[in-house]
């Protein structure tokens, strides 16, 4: 995270800023995406459907896709043909923000009214800006007292979303902030045997047990990714999705440390089909895989970068200090900005690419590169 006391925000943030007056005559367009208020962006190259509720990123699309498929998670849609379609609020979807909160909070958090996950998904973000391309959305967390201000852009010629978060501390004392971007992709983009997941990790840790809960995962467990730990003994290659399995399991890795940049990415290779993330490491350098195989349309893969490693509360992020050498907090000051940025990729394969090796991040472009040494190039202008 990049610390600011100052009124405005660093200069890497000041080219994402619209004029306000833009708001009135070029204002994203608005959209009804399954019975939720939404706006939708769309450049030359890729379409993204943003709902009003929570900022959550809903819907991606190649516009040259005569399929169609989005990568994120959707659980009313994927439901649907296999019965009566589902309250249009029903379902979790897409990539939504956790803050401030990830995971339940404390017993005294919830009775105060703080909910799972945080405020931030649940409110109403206003627009304040916005143009066919870009939009600036605002929200007010009543209970923790931070403003939030998210600005989503698109550039013309670019298979790439930038997205810059400013969450301001409203109060004259300084906090841990919990902060966790839940990026979560489903069926039918998930789909066992064939969805390869890839990330720069080195050492990971498998969530401690919670009640009730049946992984697969030998709990509480270190390893070195991708091979996790089975209860069983032996190990499992968690970039894989498997087949004629049912397991909800979760393990936080921290995003190797020599690196400046973080990513996932997210291939289907039978389909032609790469998506993934940029970010910061050190905004960002805990990333928690979410393994929710349902065996049905409900599954899910979560892979949420985080100030984390684990969905718990703020007093347990303090209380654990630090894993693997990295601390398992950021502080959000007194009356303070705390300012982070990554960016999403969406774009075509090559026959033959596979599992990817190294994702770059420089010189107005970003590379990607699979372990046989093909490599995708894409334009990505604008920094982080």
């Amino acid at each position: 995270m990049v610390y600011d006391s100052e009124v405005n925000p660093p200069q890497r943030f000041l080219q994402s800023a619209l004029p306000l007056a833009t708001a009135v005559l070029l204002v994203a367009q608005t959209a009804d995406f399954d019975g939720r208020p939404a706006v939708v962006l769309r450049n030359d190259k890729i379409e993204l459907t943003i709902l009003t509720r929570g900022a959550t990123l809903a819907n991606l699309i190649l516009r040259d896709d005569a399929e169609k498929l989005s990568p994120y998670w959707n659980t009313d849609r994927a439901l649907k043909p296999h019965g009566p379609p589902p309250s249009p609020l029903a379902g979790a979807i897409g990539h939504f923000l956790c803050l401030d909160g990830f995971g339940a909070p404390s017993d005294e958090e919830a009775a105060a009214g703080i909910p799972f996950h945080g405020e931030a998904s649940k409110q109403q973000f206003e627009t304040i800006a916005g143009t066919a391309t870009t939009i600036k959305l605002k929200t007010r967390l009543p209970l923790a007292q931070e403003d939030i201000t998210r600005t989503i852009t698109l550039l013309d010629g670019e298979n790439v979303v930038y997205v810059n978060t400013e969450v301001e501390n409203l109060l004259a004392i300084d906090h841990p902030i919990s902060w966790a971007e839940h990026a979560t992709t489903g069926p039918p983009f998930l789909s066992p045997g064939q969805t390869i997941i890839d990330i720069p990790a080195t050492q990971c840790r498998v969530r401690p047990q919670k009640a009730g809960s049946t992984g697969k995962l030998a709990y509480g467990k270190d390893f070195v990714w991708p091979m996790g730990p089975l209860t069983k003994g032996g190990s499992v290659n968690l970039t894989t999705v498997p087949a004629n399995e049912t397991s909800l399991d979760l393990a936080s890795c921290i995003i190797d440390p020599s690196r400046t940049y973080g990513y996932v990415t997210v291939l289907r290779p039978d389909k032609h089909l790469i998506f993934g993330y940029v970010f910061r490491r050190e905004e960002f350098p805990w990333l928690m895989s979410w393994m929710n195989y349902s065996g049905d349309a409900r599954a899910a893969r979560g892979f949420e970068f985080s100030t984390q490693p684990f969905d718990v509360s703020h007093r347990e992020t303090v209380d654990i200090h630090e894993m693997f050498g990295t601390p398992t907090y950021k502080w959000l000051p007194a009356k303070a900005k705390l300012h982070a940025s990554f960016l999403l990729f969406y774009s075509k394969s090559p026959d033959g690419f596979g599992s990817v090796a190294d994702v770059k991040f420089d010189n107005g472009r970003i590379q990607i590169l699979d372990k046989s040494g093909q490599m995708i190039t894409l334009k990505a202008s604008r920094p982080l």
